[in-house]
């Protein structure tokens, strides 16, 4: 159950009128995974849980007998698989039947002014749980809310140790209905609680901080949608600076996402996602670097000297001879990214401020290029690995502004077409023909995964591997 609520995240607050550039649907097999994690997970964890103090009274023929049963934990757990299933229009059912117990803790009595204590084992046998689960959008948050539960108890066994126990244990019959009553009691109320820290965790986490220079917003944009065989979610997915917010100068369309039922998760993600990641990285001023000679290897036929740009500005080394160079590299407007038919598409606009180092604060401007990059790529997810072909469809450089006057471009221009096609290319698609593995999410990771590239969106639809070390970690 704690397990949903990571994808349940994708709905946090609701903001209308307005086209979703995240869509994802759980389906009925990611349901059922999601269920038998959890099993594998509480399987564990229950036995480091404290349960709640049980306390009685029963009468006998010379007064009443106080009786408190604390300080319990569960030793031992036969946990079946719980049937999940989703219920269209509402939100999600769950049965759990025969789930057993074995427990052990410590006793106490009092009697007038006689106290005793030791220590007992219980046996909890037939737990049986039937709850029903409803999503909807409260106060523009999703909520998960329990609006069914039914639980019942077989039978329990009691055993008492220490003490007076060999007389206490005469007893048990006189309130052994009691205590399995106060169990069953106690069941509905521990569960909805469990599902009240989920819904209350949903409503806390407006925006997933995704580093310290952007975050993302995953408020819904409609209300969730229940079928009888998945679970849909259409969320802004819009990132935003952290330093200073603001929205884009472009609006996200409208996409279809055609999910499938045979993989546990579909995911649709339209291109004003990304593109607004690299608005929100441009306003936060991370899109540029300063480069210096230091950083060019030594083996580069052309370093940061101006005598050696006298190549391509014969000029520069008669006003500054000899002397190092710095670039100031920067995304001048918004990297724009598309997706078109199996295709992605990358335009880039750059500049490059260009100076000569007189000394380490004492920079002496020469000139800047404008460049304008075109790239396509065609990629697929194997397994783990990201793969694909990046080309280059056009690049071009303008003299955007200058202080030694004007010169040539078309050298320029012509060197860093070769280095790009020499150098830099093919070390990138040597990388991307091998394959650059995926991040994992919490543990999380893909397995037969299909990705395609629609008109304006991508679409992943996948299989997820069980995070096992992180759901015993109990960071669920």
């Amino acid at each position: 159950m704690w397990l949903i609520a990571t994808f349940l995240l994708l709905g946090i607050t609701q903001t209308h009128a307005e086209y979703p550039a995240l869509q994802a649907v759980l389906t009925q097999k990611g349901l059922q995974k999601v269920s038998h994690w959890v099993t594998d997970w509480l399987q564990n964890e229950l036995s480091i849980i404290t349960l709640p103090e049980i306390k009685g009274s029963f009468d006998i023929l010379f007064g009443s007998i106080q009786y408190s049963l604390h300080d319990m934990t569960i030793v031992r757990c036969d946990l079946p698989e719980p049937s999940v299933s989703f219920s269209e229009g509402t939100g999600m059912s769950l049965k759990m039947q025969g789930l057993s117990l074995a427990i052990t803790g410590r006793w106490n009595t009092d009697f007038g002014f006689i106290h005793d204590g030791g220590w007992f084992e219980m046996a909890v046998y037939t737990i049986n749980l039937n709850a029903l689960l409803e999503f909807q959008d409260t106060e523009e948050h999703l909520s998960i809310s329990t609006v069914m539960c039914n639980a019942d108890v077989a039978a329990i066994q009691l055993n008492f140790h220490g003490g007076a126990s060999f007389l206490f244990q005469r007893f048990v019959e006189m309130f052994r209905g009691q205590v399995k009553n106060m169990v069953q009691q106690r069941i509905c109320p521990e569960f909805q609680k469990g599902i009240e820290t989920i819904d209350m965790s949903l409503a806390a986490s407006d925006v997933i901080q995704f580093d310290s220079y952007v975050y993302l917003n995953l408020s819904l944009t409609d209300s969730p949608v229940v079928f009888d065989n998945g679970f849909e979610l259409h969320s802004k997915g819009e990132f935003y600076s952290a330093k200073s917010p603001s929205e884009p100068p472009f609006s996200p369309h409208y996409f279809k996402l055609p999910w499938q039922a045979d993989y546990m998760l579909s995911v649709g993600m339209s291109d004003f996602c990304i593109n607004s990641a690299t608005y929100a990285y441009l306003k936060s001023g991370v899109l540029s670097i300063n480069i210096t000679d230091g950083m060019i290897p030594k083996t580069s036929p052309i370093h940061l000297n101006t005598s050696q740009f006298g190549f391509l500005i014969p000029k520069l080394p008669k006003l500054y001879p000899d002397m190092e160079m710095e670039v100031l590299l920067y995304a001048s407007d918004t990297p724009l990214i598309s997706f078109n038919q199996k295709v992605i598409t990358v335009n880039l606009s750059a500049a490059g401020k260009f100076s000569a180092i007189k000394t380490p604060t004492n920079l002496i401007p020469l000139f800047r290029l404008d460049m304008q990059y075109s790239f396509s790529a065609k990629v697929c997810i194997d397994q783990q690995l990201l793969k694909g072909v990046l080309e280059m469809k056009n690049l071009t450089m303008l003299l955007g502004s200058t202080e030694i006057g004007e010169f040539e471009i078309a050298p320029f221009e012509n060197l860093m077409k070769n280095v790009m096609s020499s150098i830099v290319l093919p070390k990138l698609n040597a990388q991307l023909k091998e394959g650059i593995p995926l991040p994992n999410v919490k543990g999380f990771s893909l397995n037969n995964s299909v990705m395609t590239i629609e008109n304006g969106f991508l679409f992943l639809a996948a299989d997820i591997n069980s995070p096992f070390q992180y759901l015993k970690s109990g960071k669920l």
